[in-house]
């Protein structure tokens, strides 16, 4: 399953983020503050518990989130989208993954991971900025997979039918969430239109 955030203030911020005059200090900001919209869709429906709060006047029923969230973004564009998750949901634990595509078999390889081992009961959210042709966020959602994690949730920015559909034949179980779907790729595997290079316009290198 996949789903667009269509929210009017996502387009607003999407059309800027996209803007190659865009620097690296406001893509920064505007992809923290697209990954808050887009992650409070993600989460709409995590599971709640009814706790007894005292206000200044009475006491009343409220609820809470009943479920540990993992954030695991892929190094090194995910960690450009961490600040917006954690701003929505502080006490969300962090797992981080490192992938590098192997030059023979174009396939990607893992080269640093760690996992709190709240991934097998919480929710496992995977960001990165592009979903593209989708092997990493595959190969990201194995490698949680053989961890324990049965609850994987992928939020992005961008992304397009080719990954999409990578990733929901591998692993159909997976919800995505995504600002836009866009185009398609073009022949050096770039979203088009996207964002260019996610992680040089979020660090400011080249």
């Amino acid at each position: 399953m996949h789903e667009q955030i269509t929210h009017p203030c996502v387009q607003h911020k999407l059309a800027l983020i996209r803007d190659i005059n865009t620097g690296h200090k406001e893509f920064r900001e505007l992809a923290t503050e697209i990954t808050m919209f887009v992650c409070y869709e993600a989460l709409k429906s995590i599971s709640v518990k009814e706790v007894e709060v005292e206000t200044p006047v009475s006491k009343t029923k409220c609820h809470k989130i009943d479920k540990d969230i993992v954030v695991i973004p892929i190094l090194r564009a995910g960690v450009g989208m961490l600040d917006g998750i954690l701003s929505l949901v502080p006490s969300a634990r962090v797992g981080f993954v490192g992938l590098y595509r192997d030059e023979e078999t174009k396939e990607p390889v893992t080269y640093y991971e760690r996992m709190p081992q709240q991934i097998r009961e919480g929710i496992c959210i995977v960001i990165d900025p592009m979903l593209a042709t989708g092997g990493s966020t595959v190969a990201a959602i194995d490698l949680l997979k053989s961890q324990g994690a049965r609850n994987i949730v992928v939020v992005c920015i961008v992304t397009c039918p080719e990954g999409i559909e990578r990733v929901e034949k591998a692993h159909p179980d997976v919800r995505i969430y995504a600002a836009s779907i866009d185009q398609g790729l073009n022949e050096k595997k770039y979203i088009v239109p996207g964002l260019g290079d996610a992680g040089d316009r979020l660090f400011g290198t080249s």
